[in-house]
């Protein structure tokens, strides 16, 4: 099959922090090496996003700018030097590195205005990516199923297969139950662990998380909830996976592992200047805490032993991808992502062949 590289781009772009994206149409650049044109099937969108798209990292030197770091797409055209995919390819576009070139980010044109991008983003029907920013997607895999494995997998499953490793024993608490909670806890389910608790304030996501195979699961907002599972856990538990990525939430995992060998490992940041406090002498007690970069996932390495894991354990991923939206409607997702509606919105491309 013959790929035509698209003369204009269809692009949501960010203009304002805090402010609605743009739909822009941009003129597709010319591929610089390293470089690899994708025709973006379906984007994610994920809490990291939303908290740049707010402005929760500071200073945004790079305005306006695309967004987006993870989808599943079409190779359409590849740049000098370029090895790992060619045309016609099946790819999964994620933030972490893999193997391959590290090209910049592309330059975009729309009308006279510059539009910048790093080396990956995925909120447009075609996008300009860094070769180490891909991976040829499994076979069998689904395009909209093998979005969650640019992101939320790779760091969810990763924190539990790559960094914590529990024993089938153990008791492991995750809380915050978005994209990467849910991943943890069925990659938890997935390796055999017996005693699972989700921890979430909304009972809809509690439910799900039920479904998916958490032994218990409490919603935060319980007066009691600390004590049922101190009760549960015999005084602690021994792992935690906080992914609500507030100081609150990061303060209250700490507070529910146990002394002399309780670990808590965090996915997301709390927005920047934010300072969590933490009792020294529940250090000095044993306690452990670490934050987690992609569950240290290696895409290349990693990628093709999560999606065996879960198609041996006959795990419904699609169950994480409750509502689609077109690109026109990224606004409505981003604002559904942050008012807790949606686990993982997904954006459906559409394009002009």
């Amino acid at each position: 099959m013959i790929y035509a590289v698209p003369k204009t781009i269809k692009a949501a772009v960010l203009e304002t922090l805090s402010k609605p994206l743009v739909i822009k149409t941009l003129e597709t650049p010319e591929l610089l090496p390293g470089q690899v044109l994708v025709k973006v099937i379906f984007s994610g969108v994920c809490r990291s996003q939303l908290m740049e798209f707010q402005g929760g990292r500071g200073t945004d030197n790079w305005l306006p700018h695309l967004l987006g770091h993870e989808g599943s797409g079409i190779v359409v055209d590849v740049g000098k030097g370029v090895t790992k995919v060619k045309t016609g390819d099946e790819v999964i576009l994620g933030w972490l590195k893999s193997s391959g070139l590290s090209a910049p980010g592309a330059k975009y044109l729309s009308g006279n205005q510059v539009i910048n991008s790093g080396q990956v983003t995925t909120f447009s029907n075609y996008t300009v990516v860094s070769e180490n920013r891909l991976v040829i997607k499994p076979f069998g895999l689904p395009f909209d199923t093998a979005v969650l494995f640019g992101c939320a997998l790779p760091t969810g499953a990763g924190m539990v297969l790559n960094e914590l490793k529990p024993l089938v024993g153990q008791s492991v608490i995750v809380l915050g139950l978005g994209g990467i909670g849910m991943a943890a806890l069925i990659a938890l389910k997935a390796t055999g662990v017996r005693l699972i608790i989700a921890i979430d304030i909304s009972n809809q996501k509690l439910a799900l998380a039920k479904k998916l195979g958490a032994t218990y699961v409490f919603n935060s907002t319980q007066e009691d909830f600390r004590q049922s599972i101190m009760d549960i856990t015999d005084g602690g538990a021994h792992l935690c996976i906080e992914s609500g990525g507030q100081i609150e939430t990061i303060e209250m995992g700490f507070s529910l592992i146990r002394k002399n060998g309780g670990s808590l490992l965090f996915a997301s940041h709390p927005p920047e200047g934010e300072m969590i406090r933490l009792s020294p002498h529940e250090l000095i007690s044993g306690k452990k805490i670490a934050g987690s970069w992609g569950g240290a996932t290696f895409p290349e390495r990693d990628i093709p032993i999560m999606y065996d894991l879960f198609k041996s354990t006959n795990t419904d991923l699609s169950e994480l991808l409750t509502k689609r939206y077109p690109l026109e409607q990224i606004n409505e997702a981003l604002n559904d992502l942050a008012a807790g509606k949606v686990f993982r919105p997904l954006i459906a491309m559409q394009h002009s062949d």
